[in-house]
């Protein structure tokens, strides 16, 4: 089992949370995790996976057959097919209020599985389980396959690209034909998949939803309700910008990224890393790539934004640590990166307390004013921990 980085913080949680939420997409490894996480809890458990029938049989009475096990750690696998638990729980926890008394698993957030968050407020921590991240993976994999492929575990440790691609392709088919179904969205599949392929080409862009909707044929609402699911599902991340300078004419609408690279480079159709290098979007994947990794690095209480002006300042990436300090981040695919004078422009705007420029590999150096340029994974292992 590769070790992974959320373990120690959802353990941390159980200690005092009476509920542990674990969200994420499908075959991220949640099951794997939670079943690993069963062996270190220091009482009993039970495993309930609702989308075995014979436990998910065992709940047709669920107050009942979960009062009998009120001396266990209850893990409940997919709960977002069965929504009318989260008021099951937030009863018998109130009865019984002691930590780890259960730990739910879901493949939605809970933004989008109707009125859970609302109902265990106080009484959960959600913990959001992504595919695997860089340092996770640095001692069974390197970069640039890491980049390709994405973090899906069976994508990542495929034994060829070609199975990679494939099994790529099957969960894409699988969210679109019946994922969003059992969570009881009602969304045509056609639409959505152009609606997949319209986002990916959008990769590393300005979100103009107006455009989307004119081109999808549905009005701008809709698409919008459609860019919250796939939001909330952990396909998307949609980017908000910087929004502190007053003084300046911003950009105000967010930028729009695929947040697995594999995906992204399977709605491409690309079958190799060489093809990667050839296209012409490369460098937007490259971006995407990194803010991905840089996020799930960041860890909590952190915050992210772009930064663009009206008069073409801009820097990639804004993160406000958990120290309240600013770091702004230009991201390059080079290793003798070229700085724009628009990065300068925004260092000058934002004043930020540290500057970065992140590119895929070679030494660490300094440049005038105090830039810092370094690698990926330097920046992650070395540079980070410092930050944070």
């Amino acid at each position: 089992m590769i070790q992974r980085r959320a373990t120690d913080s959802i353990l941390e949680s159980l200690s005092f949370f009476p509920v542990v939420g674990i969200i994420g997409s499908r075959q991220v490894g949640k099951t794997t995790l939670a079943r690993h996480l069963q062996t270190l809890l220091e009482k009993d458990s039970l495993y309930l996976d609702l989308e075995l029938s014979s436990d998910y049989q065992k709940l047709s009475d669920a107050q009942d057959y979960l009062s009998q096990h009120t001396d266990k750690c209850v893990f409940i696998d997919e709960i977002q097919v069965r929504p009318e638990l989260f008021a099951l729980l937030r009863a018998l926890v109130d009865q019984q209020r002691e930590p780890a008394r259960f730990v739910i698993l879901g493949s939605a957030s809970p933004y989008i599985v109707k009125n859970n968050s609302e109902t265990l407020a106080g009484r959960i921590a959600y913990h959001e389980l992504a595919p695997f991240s860089l340092s996770e993976i640095n001692t069974v994999s390197d970069w640039r396959t890491h980049w390709f492929r994405g973090g899906f575990p069976n994508a990542l440790l495929a034994p060829t690209d070609t199975l990679s691609q494939r099994w790529l392709s099957d969960f894409t088919d699988t969210f679109v034909e019946r994922d969003l179904q059992r969570l009881r969205f009602d969304v045509p599949g056609p639409v959505l998949r152009r609606l997949l392929s319209m986002v990916g080409y959008l990769h590393g862009t300005l979100l103009n939803q107006s455009q989307i909707g004119q081109s999808l044929g549905v009005t701008q609402p809709t698409v919008n309700r459609y860019m919250e699911l796939l939001e909330g599902s952990f396909l998307i991340r949609r980017l908000s910008p910087w929004f502190r300078n007053a003084q300046k004419r911003l950009v105000k609408t967010p930028k729009i990224y695929f947040r697995d690279s594999g995906l992204l480079h399977r709605l491409w159709g690309l079958p190799d890393l060489e093809s990667l290098y050839g296209h012409p979007s490369m460098g937007a994947s490259w971006e995407g790539y990194v803010i991905e990794q840089i996020i799930q690095e960041a860890g909590e209480f952190s915050e992210f934004f772009f930064y663009r002006t009206q008069n073409g300042a801009e820097t990639d990436l804004v993160w406000i640590t958990p120290k309240n300090k600013i770091v702004c981040i230009e991201i390059k695919y080079s290793s003798a990166p070229v700085i724009s004078k628009g990065f300068y422009q925004s260092v000058e705007d934002i004043k930020p307390d540290f500057k970065y420029i992140i590119i895929p590999q070679g030494e660490t150096f300094n440049k005038p004013g105090e830039l810092r340029v370094c690698a990926l994974q330097d920046f992650l292992e070395k540079e980070m921990p410092l930050l944070r």
